[in-house]
């Protein structure tokens, strides 16, 4: 039989190399075929998922509510001391120093990533910003989001801060962050779908012990990771239940 794996599409490109790496260490140890496959944004990866066409997946947890309480993905891992936080950033030199400065209407640029966007317009709750007063201006990447700033065709940008973080020196140095969150329990996990219930033991004790081992330790980093923090059901349940109460 065969799987099929994938991971989030906000996932940075210089990453994706890693991710083949990992699938393919993965389905050596484990002894079974698993295809890593890459959606070009959320909407086609959506469709799989209703499809039940995606075995395993690194999601963003923004999907963790539909995969887990409507298809029945189970809690793997997540990745040691990270979390998904957001920045609103603006121009060096704009006029407006918090976010309660900001114009009543403002044009924004962002990316299809559904939990920073999420996160980012509750930030913009003290300015009285309301979803209806933003013109969006959606970009493939951080940055262009980054360039339409410099560029000032927008007032803000809204960023995943590991992204705003990776910017170039010669970038950031002429933006400014207004604002960044502070939830740290909002993240993407690993969850594996009910079909593969057989490998789920194999696969846990295969992720605890990635940092024990060099070849472990070498994927982890080029993932970007330090390490997995193996879950329980009830991890995923409460991601899901504060995220649900962030945006009612």
């Amino acid at each position: 039989m065969r799987y099929y794996f994938t991971i989030s599409p906000d996932i940075s490109p210089d990453r994706i190399a890693a991710w083949y790496i990992f699938n393919t260490w993965m389905q050596r140890h484990l002894g079974c075929s698993i295809r890593l496959e890459l959606f070009h944004g959320f909407q086609p990866q959506r469709e799989a998922i209703q499809k039940d066409q995606i075995d395993l997946i690194y999601a963003n947890p923004f999907d963790a509510s539909t995969l887990v309480r409507e298809k029945g993905f189970i809690a793997l891992a997540a990745p040691m001391g990270k979390s998904d936080e957001a920045i609103i950033a603006t121009y060096q030199d704009a006029a407006w120093l918090c976010i309660e400065d900001l114009p009543g209407v403002c044009n924004v640029a962002l990316t299809d990533t559904p939990d920073v966007n999420m996160i980012s317009r509750i930030m913009l709750e003290p300015a009285d910003i309301k979803p209806e007063d933003l013109q969006i201006n959606q970009v493939d990447t951080p940055i262009i989001v980054a360039k339409q700033l410099l560029n000032k065709k927008v007032d803000i940008g809204f960023f995943l801060a590991e992204a705003y973080d990776h910017l170039s020196d010669v970038i950031s140095a002429d933006l400014r962050p207004l604002i960044r969150s502070e939830i740290h329990d909002i993240r993407h996990v690993l969850l594996s779908s009910p079909r593969m219930k057989e490998h789920h033991a194999g696969l846990c004790e295969l992720l605890a012990g990635m940092s024990h081992n060099p070849k472990g330790q070498d994927i982890l980093q080029n993932l970007g990771f330090i390490g997995w923090d193996m879950l329980q059901q009830e991890d995923a349940e409460f991601m899901i239940d504060l995220m649900d109460t962030l945006v009612s």
